[in-house]
């Protein structure tokens, strides 16, 4: 026994601590140099996802925001030069168009008589010719240009007036809603709707909402303006935010109540095309008229440029209207442009498992 536990078990240990140095030795030196790269095999890769162009129905609806606002007063203009002599209303009343508001008197100057030689007779007694008649005068109402209320008079009595003077002002008493509109939204209605659909918060039931008027909203410029203040430093670069660049109103109906300053929504609806080829507007680049699509080749190689002919755009997808065929493949993202895609993956690529 002491043997054992003197000689065999100490040999049997050093043999084992001799294996295992081997084998680290083994694992440092000898299979740490050797070219791994044949062994390596990929497992993930980067390509750019596609979609195919489908039929869809394509209805072009802009919805926006805006208010309600008393439409602007008319203006009343004197129709002849002269004294005024008459009123036939006072402020405040409720005109019809046409409905006599003042009168207005000019005299009327006669038109130069022919120099008449005098006869033998007149010579002979030596009588004068007559005096010229008084001054002659013309009358002229001035109407009311439209229906409403008289708001504002500002001439008085025995005021003499001009031709085209603003003496005062008529509120028709009506109501419209204006909003602004984006240039994305300004493209999508070059259709030019007639009539829209209005909202008022918190008020009537929708209504037909009549007289569409798209207009260009002029920038806001003025004199004695404040010095620019200091630059955001984290603004520097930054893209500027789409702001309003259109106006768009339409008349509320006279039988829905409203008051100014409300809050409202416009729907126009500038066409609808069913069952026509579209693509999502994230694959087309352009939105309006023409545009560009990108084709994945069959072979997998560089994709290819398209031009294609758009027609309707409900801000989501757009209608091909020429260019491109029902499952035809094509990048889902404009190259070079960012997209959001879920799972933390990266813009405007895919992971694909092979």
């Amino acid at each position: 026994m002491r043997v054992l536990r003197r000689v065999v078990f100490p040999i049997v240990w050093l043999l084992i601590f001799s294996v295992i140095a081997v084998a680290l030795v083994k694992i440092a030196f000898i299979d740490g140099l050797k070219d791994q790269g044949e062994q390596l095999v990929p497992q993930a890769r980067i390509q750019a996802p596609v979609i195919a162009a489908a039929l869809a129905t394509v209805t072009n609806t802009v919805e926006l925001t805006g208010t309600v606002q008393s439409d602007a007063a008319v203006p009343v203009r004197s129709t002849s030069a002269g004294k005024v002599v008459h009123f036939f209303v006072e402020k405040g009343a409720q005109l019809a168009a046409g409905d006599k508001i003042y009168q207005v008197r000019s005299e009327v100057v006669p038109d130069p008589v022919a120099e008449v030689e005098p006869s033998e007779k007149s010579e002979e007694s030596g009588k004068t010719a007559a005096p010229a008649a008084g001054p002659v005068y013309a009358y002229t109402d001035v109407v009311a240009p439209a229906a409403g209320t008289l708001d504002t008079l500002t001439v008085l009595l025995n005021q003499e007036t001009s031709v085209g003077e603003t003496t005062g002002s008529l509120a028709p008493g009506t109501f419209s809603i204006t909003g602004s509109l984006t240039t994305a939204q300004q493209f999508r209605l070059m259709g030019r709707p007639t009539t829209a659909t209005g909202t008022v918060t918190n008020g009537p039931a929708p209504f037909t909402c009549q007289n569409v008027q798209l207009s260009n909203a002029p920038a806001e410029t003025g004199t004695g303006a404040a010095a620019p203040g200091p630059v955001d430093p984290s603004m520097m670069g930054a893209a500027p935010a789409e702001t309003g660049s259109g106006k768009v109103t339409c008349s509320i109906p006279a039988d829905v109540s409203v008051f100014p300053g409300l809050g409202a929504s416009i729907a126009l609806t500038a066409g609808e095309a069913k069952d026509v080829v579209a693509l999502p507007l994230t694959a087309v680049k352009g939105s309006v008229q023409n545009g560009v699509v990108w084709i994945q080749t069959a072979d997998g190689g560089a994709p290819e440029e398209r031009d294609v002919v758009l027609g309707l755009n409900d801000g989501n997808q757009v209608e091909i209207a020429s260019g491109l065929k029902e499952g035809e493949q094509v990048l889902e993202f404009v190259p070079g442009t960012d997209a959001v895609m879920p799972d933390g993956q990266m813009p405007g690529f895919g992971m694909m498992g092979g």
